[in-house]
């Protein structure tokens, strides 16, 4: 298939989607409770996939701050732009998802890290669990489910913090 017909199919993709906002809203992320604009780094060594998933991400009114095709420099991106969420591609040449998730686990052991792969093993699986990904997206996506597993983490991370915060305070005022 030639890059036009591809580009092609990408339009019409996003056109889609597009034409689905506007028709259906884009999910609770616009309403007035919802969370203000969330930040994304996005890894994927495949630059087409890279870009077609960040454009669905801007379609749900995520800010990328930042890309990368590989996992070599993401902690560094990390700590650049501390972002709400890092979605990584597992499979990746040189230097992989795994690779940077344990980066990203030694400079923020909290941070929202989704895993989106097409790797169905137990090896793969039993690393990522090991190292406390936040959430495995398999391939091919949904853009919903991943919309759904992003606003599900932050809001129960939100939550727990609302919590530690009201339990703070109390505890501070008692001591009083």
């Amino acid at each position: 298939m030639s890059n036009a017909n591809n580009l092609s199919k990408i339009d019409e993709k996003i056109e889609y989607l597009l034409k689905e906002k506007l028709a259906y809203g884009c999910s609770d992320m616009n309403n007035q409770n919802s969370f203000s604009q969330i930040t994304a780094i996005v890894v994927d060594d495949d630059i087409d996939t890279l870009d077609i998933f960040c454009e669905y991400l801007a379609l749900y009114q995520f800010r990328i701050v930042g890309k990368a095709y590989n996992g070599e420099k993401v902690a560094e991106l990390y700590l650049k732009f501390k972002p709400d969420v890092v979605f990584l591609d597992v499979m990746m040449i040189d230097y992989d998802g795994i690779y940077a998730l344990e980066q990203i686990r030694k400079v923020n052991p909290e941070a929202i890290v989704i895993m989106v792969t097409a790797d169905l093993t137990k090896d793969t699986s039993d690393k990522l669990e090991h190292l406390h990904a936040s959430a495995i997206i398999y391939k091919p996506y949904d853009i919903k489910n991943i919309i759904n597993t992003v606003e599900n983490i932050i809001g129960t991370k939100r939550n727990t913090e609302l919590i530690f915060n009201k339990y703070f305070q109390e505890t501070r005022m008692i001591q009083k």
